[in-house]
Order: C-alpha cells, then sequence, then structure tokens
C-alpha cells in the first residue's frame, strides 16, 4: 500500500541545514515490526507515523522510532510532524495550535509563519548525576573534570545526562570516544557563548544505539527543552534567548526558547524537503 511520505528539515536556519525527520502520514494497520524496519531503513535519527487520535482534544496521534528505540517523546520529530501534517492539509482544532499525541501525553504545538514551537514536557527525571556516570561521561567526552561547571539530568523521554561546560569553544572541541564504556548512553553538552555572540549557549548531543559506537545528533529538540527548564530555573539564562546546535557537523541549527504562561516553549523552523509516497 502506498502511503504518504515526506523528510522534514527541523531547527535549520535555512533549510537543509538542521536535523532531517522521516514522516509516514497514513500509517493505520501498521504492526510494530513494519514501523520498526521502515525506521531502520529510513536510516534517519528518528522517523515517525501518523495515526489518528485517541485522546480528546489531540489532532492526531504519533509513534516515534529511532532506530533501535521507540521513544515517548522527541523535539524535531514534534515539530517535523507537526509541519508534515500541515503540509499535508492538516487543520487544527484550535487555530494557531496543534496538538499531537504521544507517549508523554499531549503536547501542544504552536504554529507562528515559519516557527513551531513545542511546550516543553515536565522531566521524568532531574536533579545531580552520581558521581559513577559523571566520572564515566567526562572520560567518554575527554574533558577535564575542572571545566564541567554543573551535571544534570536532563530525562524527558530521551534520558539525557546533562554536562554544562565552561564555554561554548569547549563544547565544539570535544572528540567523544565511547569504546571503554559500552552501553547506552544520552549525553548532552552546554556551553555558554560569549555575550557578544549571536547565540546564547552552544550544545551538542550524543547517542549510542545498542552496540552501534557513539554519534552525534544535528539538532535535538528534546536536549533544548530540558537544558532551557535547568538553565532558567537555575538562574543561568533568561529567556528569550537563542541557542545553537550542530555547528561541529557542518550544520546551522537555531532553536528558539521563549517563556510564555508558565511554560518553557522550544521553537525553530521545519521544512517539507521530500515528499511522495512510501509502499509499507
Amino acid at each position: 500500500m502506498n502511503r504518504r511520505f515526506c523528510q522534514v528539515d527541523v531547527f535549520g536556519e535555512d533549510s537543509c541545514t538542521g536535523n532531517p525527520l522521516a514522516v509516514v502520514l497514513d500509517a493505520e494497520n501498521l504492526d510494530d515490526e513494519a514501523l520498526r524496519r521502515f525506521a531502520v531503513w529510513s536510516n534517519l535519527s528518528e522517523c515517525t507515523f501518523v495515526l489518528p487520535p485517541s485522546t480528546p482534544g489531540a489532532d492526531y496521534r504519533v509513534r516515534i522510532f529511532s532506530l533501535n528505540t521507540e521513544l515517548p517523546f522527541a523535539g524535531h520529530p514534534t515539530l517535523g510532524t507537526a509541519r508534515a501534517w500541515l503540509d499535508a492539509g492538516g487543520s487544527p482544532a484550535t487555530p494557531g495550535v496543534v496538538v499531537q499525541e504521544c507517549g508523554a501525553g499531549l503536547i501542544p504545538v504552536r504554529v507562528d509563519g515559519d516557527l513551531l514551537a513545542f511546550a516543553a514536557p515536565p522531566r521524568i527525571r532531574s536533579g545531580p548525576v552520581d558521581a559513577d556516570t559523571l566520572t564515566a561521561v567526562t572520560a567518554i567526552l575527554g574533558v577535564e573534570r575542572e571545566k564541567v561547571v554543573d551535571a544534570e539530568w536532563l530525562d524527558n523521554g530521551p534520558g539525557w545526562v546533562g554536562l554544562l561546560l565552561d564555554s561554548a569553544h569547549t563544547v565544539l572541541e570535544l572528540h567523544p570516544d565511547a569504546s571503554a564504556h559500552p552501553g547506552r548512553w544520552d549525553i548532552g553538552v552546554i556551553g555558554p557563548h560569549s555575550s557578544e555572540a549571536e547565540t546564547r549557549f552552544e550544545l551538542r548531543a550524543f547517542f549510542t544505539e545498542g552496540a552501534e559506537p557513539l554519534r552525534e545528533d544535528p539538532v535535538t529538540g528534546s536536549l533544548n527543552a530540558a537544558a532551557a527548564q535547568w538553565l532558567l530555573s537555575s538562574g543561568r539564562a533568561s529567556a528569550p534567548y537563542l541557542a545553537a546546535q550542530g555547528t561541529a557537523m557542518g550544520r546551522r541549527g537555531r532553536i528558539h526558547i521563549a517563556t510564555e504562561d508558565d511554560r518553557i516553549w522550544v521553537g525553530g523552523r521545519a521544512d517539507v524537503v521530500l515528499s511522495g509516497t512510501a509502499a509499507l
């Protein structure tokens, strides 16, 4: 059966400078194995499948898959799926706000011209990182302990362990290697730019999939959402601010952080780059 399919560039300053997402629309009647197989075949960090909503108040339901894992929530898939749904003719029940149903519940996505923004969901795990985990993470990153300002669990579905480093320069100079520390890792690194810079913080996200080597995600909405919660609550940042990610990979990810109605909103561009059908 041919199903509508597209690839969306998310969080890029311009088209094809952010993080790509594969989206399958009309995904009813596909079993879990078919979803996993297609997600692996797409060979992107995430692939999403759009389904009719099962909860009142939602415009659609989405299932989010990385290469090996189904995720309850992820940021760039949330914005990319909303853009794909709108581009395919979706019309939200509430004008200007798409309500996405996912494993983390109902996630509102505001539509403001070219920018989409999701409300950051609450963290599942927060608080200080234990000493053993911090030792392993600093070893993987190859960073001197004195350059680590603080560490915090930033788990809002993807289980990020977050490290705040002394500068954006230190973040960009990292060359991590997890070969001596096998296992599942989701490591988010944050460093402040100088006051003269266009962006307030530089972020990088490193993760493993099963036994595969450590990979870097170009631009990561879930990490930026949880990092904003940490940075704002600790007084290290004030909103609004603009964050950068993907610089070390030659991308120009730009993440807009704002607060309104006691919520943190994580926004960016999302552009449909390819559209067609997939035989599933």
